[in-house]
């Protein structure tokens, strides 16, 4: 019962614009019923055949997104019915989702990962690139991807005033994007210890794990 609790908590300081992502990493799939139960519909995964295993055994109206860093050779697996894709990092990655939703006469929504984090292990693109991408030509040859918007993960750090320096830097590039004509919806910020400074520097999107199903747990082989 803590994570129908937990998840009505964090529902209960979250505005109605904000979508949450319960983290569902690592969990069995009776702990994703049990929110699943008290009615969420969004999950998200880090490992692609995890996530293919679960949409597999659990209920077909689960919304599944990628939020991991994605391998291309990997897109092919979770293309049928991924949702959306958070970590979009590198044009050669847009390309292969395009390809593998063609097959499916899908169109895949996709984030591009901004890197925002001090840290050298952070993916993503810097901000020149992306608007590169987001006003290419080449882009518009995409026709089974959608760019739904922006992803960026802060530094991992007590410094409350560093995180919420990142998160301001990539949400005033977001405006800037949108005010240049991109149509972009979301920005996908914060997680279980960053989520309220995400939210009041303008992210509509959080991934929370942590905070609604307790510490991860690690699976066989992970």
């Amino acid at each position: 019962m803590f994570i129908k609790q937990n998840y009505k908590e964090i529902i209960d300081t979250i505005s109605k614009d904000v979508v949450l992502v319960a983290v569902s990493k690592t969990k069995p799939n009776e702990d994703i019923m049990e929110a699943y139960r008290a009615g969420h519909r969004v999950f998200g995964e880090n490992k692609v055949q995890e996530m293919v295993n679960k949409y597999e055994a659990l209920p077909h109206d689960i919304e599944w997104h990628m939020i991991g860093h994605l391998q291309s050779n990997k897109v092919k697996y979770m293309a049928p019915f991924v949702s959306l894709i958070h970590g979009v990092d590198k044009w050669s990655t847009l390309v292969e989702i395009n390809k593998q939703a063609k097959k499916h006469n899908r169109v895949i929504d996709c984030l591009l990962q901004a890197r925002i984090a001090k840290e050298e292990t952070k993916f993503g693109m810097g901000f020149e690139e992306i608007e590169r991408i987001l006003f290419s030509n080449e882009l518009k040859d995409l026709d089974h991807v959608s760019i739904k918007g922006l992803m960026g993960m802060a530094t991992f750090t007590d410094d409350s005033d560093q995180i919420a320096s990142e998160f301001a830097s990539l949400n005033e590039f977001y405006k800037k994007m949108c005010s240049e004509g991109c149509k972009l919806e979301v920005l996908s910020m914060g997680m279980s210890g960053d989520y309220t400074i995400a939210m009041s520097h303008g992210s509509n999107m959080i991934r929370v794990g942590s905070a609604i199903f307790g510490d991860r747990n690690y699976l066989a082989g992970q």
